[in-house]
């Protein structure tokens, strides 16, 4: 039974001992000293001395394994980028290309204190394999596109109902049809029914650019997100990435089905694909999330670096009291925990012992006049001291186990790839 006891650590308005024991939160207490703890031989105590404690990170939306293309195509609009560039080397990708590339990801992720992302790609065993290796949670899902060919689509459902043997506490699988206009509506409409089935998570991309607003109303007379309901795939286990492209019916519909949304700012910022409607959700109650999409089109995974370009595209549009702090750490923290059923998000006793310990003596959370807006605002993934998960540290004192290793494999397969493709 794994027992830790966090001793004198920042927590919301003091100094606390925090106890976890197997995988939860168990005492939170204000500090008294050692000596007066009746410690058991088996727990590990911590010196949390001149630092706080914070909930992790869930990033919402991402595509983990394309990591591997970080860089290899920039400064492009989204259709250039895909049609010209990413499909191209994806269809040059093996599974330990994804492997490597996962594992790459989940690193960089551990050391900017997220313990948990909701993955749409392909290789689906390989993802698998790397999150179980690292000890991070996650949902997993092989990605569809449309072939015009029935035995694959078959094969393709048929292979989703099999992985449901296969879930756990941490590891879950999703079912991902990739977009309106690469998954003929047929198809939506099955995956949303075996989604239902299984009472599991569908993942999907969502109004992402104005182009796709535009054909779905020129081939349909239904904007994306009317499109999706009339199949039936809207849902409060639905996950809909970007979503920037809504209409008042639209974020109707969306409250009505309690669908996620997953706004990813930094992609959407860099693809030039649109500005999310941060405050027109909001006022409206729409379940809001944070993502990063993936390396390719960010090009990084560091949640807070999204936490705080929402908050200040939301202020850029508008006004300074856009989106606050609070509730932005809340898209990245508590909001995402419950979106995907973890029982976590919050420091409190109880919950499931996911954190971050950061460093208040660090540059850039000095002064301390407010944790929140520090974190949101200043900090950058250098604070990070260590993170936590399930109650076991996935990274201590900045190091993450075989992290140089971990760095060599992505940079060996990445190369090759590329070598490859061209």
């Amino acid at each position: 039974m794994s027992k830790i006891l966090l001793h004198n650590i920042w927590h919301r308005d003091g100094t606390y001992d925090i106890q976890i024991e197997n995988n939860r939160f168990v005492a939170i207490t204000k500090t008294k000293a050692l000596s007066e703890w009746n410690l058991a031989d088996d727990i590990q105590v911590v010196d949390a001395s001149g630092k706080a404690i914070l909930p992790a990170f869930y990033n919402g939306h991402t595509h983990a394994a394309m990591s591997l293309l970080r860089a290899y195509a920039d400064d492009m609009p989204l259709a250039t980028w895909l049609n010209e560039h990413i499909w191209p080397a994806e269809a040059k990708m093996t599974t330990e290309d994804m492997y490597h590339g996962v594992k790459l990801s989940i690193l960089e992720m551990i050391k900017s204190g997220t313990v948990f992302f909701n993955d749409m790609y392909f290789a689906w065993e390989r993802c698998a394999e790397a999150v179980e290796e690292m000890g991070l949670r996650a949902v997993v899902a092989d990605s569809f596109i449309d072939r015009g060919d029935e035995a694959y689509a078959n094969a393709f459902l048929a292979r989703f109902k099999a992985q449901q043997s296969l879930n756990t506490d941490k590891l879950r699988f999703a079912i991902a049809p990739h977009a309106m206009y690469t998954v003929g509506g047929d198809m939506l409409r099955r995956c949303a029914e075996v989604a239902r089935e299984a009472d599991q998570f569908l993942h999907i991309h969502l109004a992402e650019t104005q182009q796709e607003m535009d054909d779905s109303l020129a081939k349909y007379g239904m904007t994306p997100t009317e499109y999706l309901h009339s199949l039936g795939v809207l849902g409060p286990k639905t996950i809909v990435a970007h979503a920037i492209y809504l209409t008042d019916n639209d974020m109707d519909i969306l409250k009505e089905t309690q669908t996620v949304l997953v706004h990813n700012p930094c992609s959407n910022m860099k693809l030039a694909s649109g500005i999310f409607p941060s405050k027109a959700v909001s006022d409206k109650g729409l379940r809001v999330i944070l993502g990063t999409d993936g390396s390719s089109s960010n090009n990084n995974l560091d949640m807070r670096e999204e936490m705080k370009f929402a908050a200040l595209m939301a202020k850029l549009r508008y006004g300074a009291e856009a989106l606050p702090a609070t509730q932005v750490l809340q898209w990245a923290t508590a909001d995402a925990a419950a979106a995907f059923g973890i029982d976590a998000g919050v420091i409190a006793e109880g919950k499931l012992a996911d954190a971050v310990i950061v460093n208040l003596k660090h540059e850039r959370m000095t002064p301390s006049f407010n944790l929140t807006s520090n974190w949101v605002y200043s900090a950058d993934s250098s604070v990070i001291d260590s993170v936590l998960c399930d109650g076991r540290f996935l990274m201590r004192h900045g190091r993450v186990p075989n992290e140089d290793q971990i760095r060599e494999n992505a940079e060996r397969c990445a190369f090759d790839l590329l070598k490859r493709v061209k």
